[in-house]
């Protein structure tokens, strides 16, 4: 007789938002860098395409782009982000979240496998030379092309707000590629027992109005959506990021990932409980 359990999968995947979540602004930042106020560049650069019809980040990258060909030297390149990426401080405790989750999983499931993914609006080739970024099975997001001389000239590949869960059902079916057309298969019909993690064993974490499609997407699946804030009161990011029933968070802490910070205990919680609902699957099937 075969039994009506769910099938078992021995892996847990947390998929984070990059800017303002693991690190600071990236855009901001690199406005600074190049010598400019944000706070100015966005009013005067940005906000001007974005009343015009621009879509926002569309509108911020082409006001780099611009900006970069204006300039006689220091232009914006592929060098430069690397660079920039390199020396980018991931907020305090990140480095060492990695270990100390994957720790507390094989307390409860030894052989868990666990895998963090990085999913962003913002420019993945920052992300992909920062300190952290061995830590990552994928990461997805917006990259530049650059023209013979290195220098940043178009958007050629762009992650909106409601396509960051496009890569939620990419990482759940274990999908690395798109074909040549540029079509991703990822709402094809899998089997459960095909699955390289459901989506219930799956952990979203994000900062703001970018993450609203992921958050619904993990209550919708019975995954975790947790959300973070940073230089603000939980009362402000409430008032910013307006969630309907279904979009709420299971916990809405501050971007500190040192060892006893309420995120990290979040974190923690929230890992150690699919751990616990693999062993309790287990459990079935070894019957």
């Amino acid at each position: 007789m075969t039994k009506a359990t769910k099938p078992v999968s021995n892996r847990i995947a947390l998929a984070f938002d990059f800017d303002d979540t693991l690190v600071p602004d990236t855009f901001d930042h690199l406005v600074e860098n190049c010598g400019f106020d944000h706070h100015a560049f966005r009013k005067e650069r940005v906000q001007p395409l974005i009343d015009k019809g621009w879509e926002p980040i569309l509108a911020r990258f082409y006001s780099l782009i611009e900006e970069s060909k204006q300039r006689d030297q220091d232009k914006i390149t592929k060098e430069y982000l690397t660079k920039f990426g390199e020396e980018l401080a991931p907020f305090e405790g990140v480095p060492e979240m990695f270990k100390r989750l994957r720790q507390s999983a094989k307390t409860i499931v030894p052989d868990i496998e666990v895998e963090f993914y990085l999913i962003t609006c913002g420019m993945v080739e920052i992300a992909r030379h920062t300190c952290i970024a061995s830590e990552f099975t994928a990461m997805w997001g917006c990259e530049f092309s650059y023209n013979e001389e290195g220098e940043i000239e178009f958007v050629k590949q762009l992650v909106s707000h409601t396509e960051k869960t496009r890569y939620l059902f990419q990482l759940a079916k274990g999908i690395d590629k798109t074909n040549q057309d540029g079509q991703m298969f990822v709402y094809r019909d899998v089997s459960p027992e095909e699955l390289h993690v459901p989506l219930r064993q799956v952990i979203y974490v994000g900062d703001g109005s970018s993450d609203i499609p992921c958050f619904s997407l993990m209550n919708e699946e019975n995954g975790v959506a947790i959300g973070v804030y940073k230089g603000s009161t939980v009362q402000e990011w409430n008032r910013e990021v307006q969630l309907s029933t279904s979009q709420r968070v299971a916990n809405l802490a501050e971007a500190d990932y040192r060892e006893d910070s309420e995120l990290m205990r979040s974190l923690t919680l929230a890992v150690e409980s699919m751990c616990k609902q693999i062993a309790l699957l287990q459990l079935s099937v070894g019957e």
